[in-house]
């Protein structure tokens, strides 16, 4: 399996429902140091999995729409708690939507994994077919 990897970063505010959250409850910031990565069992016609610039324009694009809001405002996430995992998903599931759309041209991939890392001790992903 191949596969190539692309980061760049979100700045958000939210809070977290639930007692399980303790402090996270109240609202608060968070930057995410977010990783994409890209996985073909084959490489494409050029021997690559995916071009990194055109991967990391559609990833900064995406995450351009969540950089710099309080989510607990976004209609996106209306009744869903915005933790790690839960934006992990999101995000991966918006670049599959690219993918299949044709932002990141044609290539034979084959599954996608989106980690967000919190910090250096602490991070979370989302793998998913494409």
């Amino acid at each position: 399996m191949f596969s190539v990897t692309v980061r760049d970063h979100i700045m958000i505010a939210h809070s977290l429902s639930g007692e399980a959250f303790g402090d996270a409850q109240r609202l608060h910031g968070a930057t995410f140091v977010v990783d994409a990565t890209f996985r073909s069992e084959t490489l494409d016609a050029n021997n690559i999995v995916v071009d990194i610039g055109k991967a990391s324009s559609v990833l900064h694009e995406l995450l351009g729409k969540l950089s710099y809001r309080n989510l607990d405002d976004e209609p996106v996430f209306e009744g869903i708690n915005t933790t790690t995992e839960a934006l992990a998903k999101h995000i991966a599931d918006e670049l599959a939507d690219a993918v299949t759309a044709g932002a990141l041209g044609d290539h034979n991939l084959s599954r996608l994994c989106v980690t967000l890392r919190e910090s250096h001790v602490a991070w979370a992903s989302f793998e998913r077919p494409l």
